[in-house]
């Protein structure tokens, strides 16, 4: 299909989906904002400076993109309600101001909504969505690889690579406890997409392979499924396989499934006794292999098209654009996943028949 995404600020909605909304009592003051042209931290900085308290004691339970018109919630301990309905902020805009019980954590988030504009269609706005429909369906089916996008690896695309020449001991490394774990997480997501590239071109997405470690959902605990439920709740989207984000605590697969994970690492020239070694940066945990969309849709929109979706927390919209063979307009590097041959979504045969897209289940 192709096309141009985020071409402007406008063109990209996030709207965060909170897990509980607040119940209206507690020592903690819910902040419900939009922001534009600012990452999660910055916003933080400027809400800590504009309140007069210290940035760690604010709560969030995500972060979101900087090119964009993103909302979320934020959490204050003892801050007067009124005192943050009137804080201004350039590039904020306050929603809501609610109090609550409990102060907001990472995690505490149920997923996102997105909101998409794609330009510059090559093909002009019908033949493009009608294409788009086409994968939609698709998609809409069977779900995605659940990639991390290139937000994930910082602004250069190479938080992975100093990770472990600090790691490695070639440097010092940030000295910033919170950079030191985005570094870490970036070499474990670089891994983990390793692990899910080499699945996807094996034709192993939603199929079985011996000692998997499947879940049901992104919060569902993993467990070893046998060949027999894999037949059964693979290809519904009931459970999909987990990947290795490698750490000391990570539930470990068997057999094939393990060996699979052991080739990665020994590609990467590492080892488990190196997650092993640096301890509570990489505790470790599972990821899906494959994430589902929600509510996708796509329409016109004068010389655009609208794509609206949500996913889970922990998902990337850009993985999802990149099935549609959308770029973004953003100067983020792209993180190199393989080739387009990974996702059925994305050839041309696509376009017409149901057995066609059983490629892809």
């Amino acid at each position: 299909m192709g096309g141009v995404l985020r071409a402007s600020d406008d063109d990209f909605r996030v709207d965060e989906i909170p897990s509980y909304e607040p119940c209206g009592e507690g020592e903690h003051t819910y902040l419900r904002f939009e922001k534009r042209d600012m990452t999660t931290p910055y916003a933080i900085t400027q809400i800590a400076r504009a309140l007069k308290i210290q940035a760690r004691d604010i709560g969030y339970a995500g972060m979101k993109d900087r090119h964009a018109v993103t909302t979320q919630t934020v959490s204050l301990s003892r801050v007067d309600p009124e005192r943050v309905s009137a804080m201004v902020i350039p590039g904020m805009r306050v929603l809501s101001v609610t109090r609550h019980r409990n102060k907001l954590r990472t995690g505490h988030l149920k997923g996102n909504r997105f909101e998409l504009r794609v330009r510059e269609l090559p093909d002009g706005v019908e033949a493009s969505l009608a294409r788009a429909r086409s994968i939609a369906e698709v998609v809409g089916r069977a779900g995605v690889p659940n990639y991390f996008g290139e937000q994930r690896f910082g602004r250069d695309g190479d938080n992975a690579a100093k990770a472990r020449e600090w790691l490695s001991g070639e440097n010092s490394g940030p000295r910033d406890p919170h950079q030191r774990r985005f570094m870490v997480s970036a070499l474990q997501s670089q891994l983990f997409n390793a692990w899910l590239g080499a699945r996807v071109r094996d034709g192993l997405l939603d199929a079985y392979v011996e000692g998997d470690l499947a879940a049901r959902g992104a919060t569902g605990r993993p467990w070893l499924i046998t060949a027999e439920d894999a037949a059964l709740l693979y290809p519904t989207g009931e459970a999909s396989p987990t990947g290795p984000m490698f750490g000391r605590s990570m539930d470990r697969p068997t057999g094939a499934a393990e060996a699979r994970e052991e080739a990665v690492l020994a590609e990467a020239s590492l080892d488990r006794a190196f997650f092993d070694r640096i301890g509570a940066l990489a505790e470790g945990t599972r990821r899906l292999a494959r994430v589902l969309v929600e509510d996708l849709s796509v329409t016109a929109e004068g010389d655009a098209l609208l794509f609206r979706f949500t996913l889970p927390s922990g998902a990337y919209a850009t993985v999802v654009m990149r099935e549609f063979g959308v770029s973004s307009a953003s100067a983020t590097p792209t993180v190199e996943t393989g080739s387009a041959d990974e996702h059925p979504t994305m050839q041309p045969e696509l376009a017409s028949t149901g057995a066609d897209q059983a490629k892809y289940r």
